[in-house]
């Protein structure tokens, strides 16, 4: 709201507490006098509250509120409702307040008897709270080298400020330590997180409004920050912050990069900010912005010098021990905005060079004539995020396309040197990685910000664009080139769209070859962003112009060399491509099938876990010995990392239903790329699953992905202790039941490859002779006999093997073929002398009992009592009700049975 008169200014309080309720409270006095205003607002009674009247003043001083007070003794950042309703009052209802002048105009007009009765009454009005001000101010006045006769005039609070004064709104600046010092001693409970991220982006909205407390009220947030007891405590335990701990400093970070690099800053604000940011910097606590002790990168933020002809790295990569969150503003406040083709890009739609023919690396116009913008990408995108927060979003997004055309020019530069490289050295796997430091997951989040910026533009008209024209005011018009005008749109090409613009510079991003970084902390937030990007992209509707975009950028991504994550050769150490992969394979797979088995395929790799993986060169040599060693364990995020392979793995397989072809080719991909048996297992039941759906007849070739799949887990843990093992060997007979008899005649045959001894008797070959499967598989008198073939010649072999576990399960197994039951028995016979312990045998030969031969169970029960000794005391031994079991056994069997178990009886038991 604008007042009419305009002296008092645009009052647009930072926040309001109830503003309906307080513009509802009534007036009783509203008085302005210079630029001081002050009124009484009553707030009407409520059920509990009595009425309440309230006394507020309010100075402003060229547009904006200085201060404030209010008798209501609410403290806050914000402004209480009181405050509020008198300036919406002042500015709704402008003609019912009568302006007063200065109150020193006012005395200057009065002579000297109205001067001592104005002070008199006024005195009189006030005695009890004034009286002992007044007699000390008279006695300095009369006084003739008193201070306050050395200066002329006398201050005047009403009169406004001088021109050269500094204004700012005003800003309890108490409140605002004391509330961020609140919600960090709730450490993260309490919803404290989320309060701080609203401090934040107050911070960000003041920016946006230009207005000079956003630094203000950034630095006193990070002087609470700073002084947070945890942080020495964690240092000192070597603990890590919390995530969302974490990710506040990260904010507090970018936030101050935004601010350095306000484009319209004064120089002396800017050496005052790196002043205090060097201070917090140089503190022992201040948190590193990997979260991780020793990281030695080079200095990549402020690796260009400025102007468009910069691009050597700078050479001296400054030997930091490493960098804090605030390393980057510090960096960052070395950078400026007077570089003439910088000005141009960002002032101008029009700003082409269609006579500019300089194709070197470095130059300022494309073959097209359109402004090129070389420098680090990270460091150019902080520029647009500059802008964008400072309320400069026309600017912001000049800049952005000119990063996003450099980006292209320089990727089909670099696709042109790989395909050269490649003629001339057909044999040499090229697997360099020229990006240490990754766009996606980045402290600057430089695709997250020309992804934003685009999209922004898409959602906002012109008219919505503050634009900005005094741009060039301070620089300097510089000497340019011949500029041909053209309109705004044609700095896109044919059926481009901002829309269009930003989905590619996401694919771009996603698709980056980049190093894995160091530390939890890092990789984590890698995979975060590349999660909060795709789901960003994910709401926007693929059209038709979308879908010739993806298509460009996939086929690019295979082709492109180390300059690409899906490149034919990467580096081990790169980040996988699991998570971007199948989010482009569900995208294209309704218009390119074959386009996004191929992207998918290349994608499943994970170089990490193979030995023979190459190693290939890191460009930069110093980065070597801190990166190539062992890095295998601190692969922190290595668990989540496989999860997304699978989840790619079983993306193809439920599309591949029913295509043999795809199938095989995804099932051979699934068993060369995935190292985890219970991901493979996964997959196996996945496939399972959608093979055997209900509405439709089971898909066979699934159903055996499915089956290979299984056996293939069966070999990986067969030897080694899996908690699942029990599980998994089930679902496989089930698995191998639902493919057909000559699957469950296969895995009986080859058991000792996938088994042990005891899961083939006991499970499986126990449930393959069940009913259920029988009745299941719908069988013939042969294929009985066939697989209960197969399930005797599996129990002899495994009795053979491990007689204690099996002899049971075999003898069971065998039960209905006289030559193998007899087989079974002799195996149990020769094994009673040395490998089984009595509990066993005494097992055996009740069964034998049970199954009617009790002289081969006396047998056994004989040769169990040779292998027991109870003592004197034992009278409550387990063994007993055996012995007893045995004796009563003999005595059926008759007086010589008895006889021959007499003296085993006194051998071995004593109690």
């Amino acid at each position: 709201y604008e007042c009419r008169e305009g002296e008092c200014g645009r009052f647009v309080p930072y926040r309001t507490h109830g503003v309906s309720a307080a513009t509802s409270g009534h007036m009783l006095v509203m008085l302005q006098i210079g630029f001081h205003l002050s009124g009484t607002v009553t707030e009407p009674a409520i059920q509990s509250e009595p009425e309440t009247v309230c006394n507020v003043a309010i100075s402003f001083d060229r547009c904006k509120i200085t201060s404030v007070t209010c008798s209501c003794g609410n403290k806050d950042i914000f402004y209480c409702a009181h405050v509020v309703a008198l300036s919406l009052y002042r500015i709704r209802k402008p003609d019912q307040v009568k302006l007063h002048l200065p109150i020193s105009e006012t005395l200057f007009q009065m002579n000297r008897d109205q001067l001592q009765k104005f002070v008199q009454y006024l005195i009189t009005v006030h005695h009890t709270e004034v009286l002992p001000t007044a007699q000390k101010l008279a006695d300095e006045i009369l006084s003739q080298n008193s201070e306050i006769n050395q200066v002329h005039g006398a201050p005047d609070p009403t009169a406004g400020a001088s021109i050269d004064d500094e204004n700012c709104w005003h800003l309890d600046e108490e409140q605002v330590q004391e509330q961020v010092k609140l919600f960090l001693s709730q450490g993260g409970y309490h919803g404290s997180g989320k309060q701080l991220n609203l401090l934040f982006a107050k911070v960000r909205e003041m920016l946006k409004m230009r207005d000079s407390n956003g630094a203000r009220m950034l630095t006193l947030i990070t002087e609470q920050f700073m002084a947070d007891p945890r942080l020495s405590l964690w240092r000192q335990q070597g603990t890590a912050m919390t995530d969302k701990y974490r990710q506040l400093w990260d904010e507090l970070g970018a936030l101050w990069m935004c601010i350095v690099l306000n484009p319209h800053c004064k120089l002396e604000q800017k050496a005052s900010w790196l002043k205090q940011l060097k201070k917090w910097n140089s503190v022992d606590v201040c948190p590193w912005e990997d979260g991780n002790p020793g990281s030695e990168l080079p200095n990549l933020t402020n690796a260009l010098p400025q102007g468009a002809n910069a691009n050597q790295e700078k050479t001296d990569s400054s030997n930091r021990p490493h960098r804090t969150v605030f390393t980057r503003a510090i960096e960052a406040c070395d950078l400026h905005w007077q570089d003439s083709h910088l000005q141009h890009i960002i002032s101008s739609d029009l700003y082409t060079n269609y006579c500019y023919h300089d194709d070197t690396e470095n130059s300022l116009f494309d073959s097209r004539g359109w402004p090129l913008w070389h420098e680090h990408v990270p460091t150019a995108c902080a520029r647009v995020d500059a802008l964008r927060s400072h309320g400069y979003p026309r600017e912001a997004l000049r800049l952005a396309i000119a990063i996003v055309n450099t980006l292209r020019r320089q990727r089909q530069k670099q696709l042109e040197m790989f395909r050269t490289q490649k003629k001339e050295l057909p044999h040499k796997s090229i697997t360099s990685i020229t990006n240490l430091e990754g766009w996606v997951g980045h402290p600057l989040d430089p695709v997250g910000t020309l992804f934003s910026s685009l999209m922004e533009a898409c959602r906002i008209d012109d008219e919505g664009f503050s634009g900005f024209s005094d741009f060039t005011e301070n620089t300097g018009q510089c000497k340019s080139l011949e500029y041909q005008h053209l309109p705004a749109h044609k700095l896109l090409e044919e059926g481009e769209s901002y829309l269009t613009l930003a989905v590619e510079v996401a694919l771009i991003g996603l698709g980056q070859q980049r190093i894995m970084p160091d530390g939890l902390y890092t990789q984590e937030k890698v995979c975060r962003n590349e999660e909060q990007l795709i789901s960003k992209l994910q709401e926007i509707e693929l059209d038709d112009t979308l879908v010739k975009i993806f298509r460009k950028q996939a086929v690019f991504l295979l082709e492109a060399g180390p300059y690409s994550g899906l490149g034919e050769i990467i580096h081990r150490e790169s980040v996988p491509m699991h998570t971007f992969a199948k989010y482009l394979f569900t995208s294209l797979l309704p218009h390119d099938a074959e386009l996004a088995y191929k992207i998918a395929l290349r994608a499943m790799r994970l170089l990490v876990l193979e030995s023979t993986a190459p190693t290939g060169d890191l460009t930069r040599p110093h980065h070597i010995a801190s990166v190539v060693p062992n890095r295998y364990p601190r692969w922190f995020t290595l668990s989540h990392i496989e999860s997304q392979q699978c989840e790619l793995a079983s993306t193809m397989l439920t599309a591949a239903k029913g295509d043999v072809r795809r199938l095989e080719t995804v099932l051979e991909s699934i068993q060369k790329n995935i190292h985890s048996s219970s991901h493979i297992f996964k997959l196996a039941q996945d496939a399972f699953k959608i093979a055997t759906l209900m509405d439709s007849l089971p898909d066979i070739t699934l159903l055996k992905v499915s089956l290979e799949l299984g056996l293939q887990v069966m070999r990986m843990t067969l030897s080694t202790l899996n908690w699942r093992r029990r599980e998994m060997v089930r679902w496989l007979v089930t698995c191998a039941t639902e493919v057909g008899v000559y699957a469950l005649d296969s895995i009986m045959q080859s058991w000792f490859t996938l088994f042990t001894p005891t899961e083939a008797t006991s499970i499986v070959a126990t449930t393959v002779m069940s009913n259920s499967t029988i009745v299941r598989l719908h069988l013939d008198c042969h294929q009985q006999e066939k697989l209960a073939s197969s399930a005797r010649t599996l129990a002899l072999q495994c009795a053979m093997k491990d007689p204690q576990n099996c002899a049971l399960s075999a003898l069971t197994l065998c039960e209905k073929d006289h030559i193998a039951f007899e087989t079974a028995y002799q195996i149990v016979l020769d094994a009673a002398t040395t490998g089984m312990s009595y509990t066993q045998l005494f097992t055996i030969a009740r069964y034998m009992e049970h199954r009617g031969y009790p002289m081969r169970a006396y047998k056994l029960a004989t040769l169990a009592m040779t292998h027991l000794n109870l003592s004197y005391n034992q009278d409550t031994h387990p063994a007993i009700n055996d012995v007893l079991w045995a004796c009563a056994l003999s005595h059926s069997l008759g007086k010589m049975s008895l006889q021959l178990l007499h003296p085993v009886i006194n051998e071995s038991i004593y109690c």
